[in-house]
């Protein structure tokens, strides 16, 4: 009985801002208009870090997410469909993104592009948090993969804003993501 009103008197003692701890509208993805996270990636070794903010001051381009490195649909199709589309040269700066470690990242674009011809970053997102920070992250994967993973998209960075994002609906799919669909 005391507990009971302990804790009545905790729910009318807080503000009304925090009275729910839950929303009705569905959380909102990173969209057209979004700046990129000032967050640190790393690329080929845990000695080079990269930041996609500071990089796309320089340039536009896209970023590309996938669910990990080595993985099948990753490795087989979508991947494939930036190194191999003829538009490649032209469409500016093009990062790799993945829930991995650099190590593994650059073990993955050596086997992708082994001459680096593409001129493709692949970038290493160890902790989730760039891919968190965009709102991209999803945990269904946990169970396979180990932990929080990206979802499968791209995003077209314009003067280093988001000016077009394209995000699986079920986000390991490509429906959306391919190159073919986004750089055109």
């Amino acid at each position: 009985m005391a507990f009971r009103t302990s804790l009545r008197r905790f729910a009318l003692a807080r503000p009304a801002s925090v009275a729910r701890g839950f929303h009705s509208t569905p959380r909102v993805l990173v969209k057209a208009g979004d700046e990129l996270p000032d967050l640190e990636l790393f690329e080929n070794s845990a000695a080079s870090k990269v930041n996609l903010a500071d990089e796309f001051k320089k340039g536009n381009g896209y970023i590309v997410g996938v669910p990990g490195a080595f993985t099948g649909t990753c490795s087989s199709k979508h991947i494939p469909s930036y190194i191999n589309h003829p538009n490649i040269k032209k469409a500016g700066q093009v990062f790799v993104v993945a829930v991995n470690d650099p190590f593994v990242m650059k073990a993955w674009a050596d086997q992708l592009d082994p001459t680096g011809e593409t001129g493709i970053r692949f970038l290493a997102d160890p902790t989730a948090e760039f891919s968190k920070a965009l709102d991209l992250g999803f945990d269904d994967a946990a169970a396979l993969l180990g932990g929080t993973r990206s979802k499968r998209y791209a995003l077209k960075v314009e003067d280093g804003k988001v000016s077009a994002a394209f995000v699986e609906p079920d986000n390991t799919g490509t429906a959306v993501s391919m190159a073919e669909q986004v750089i055109g």
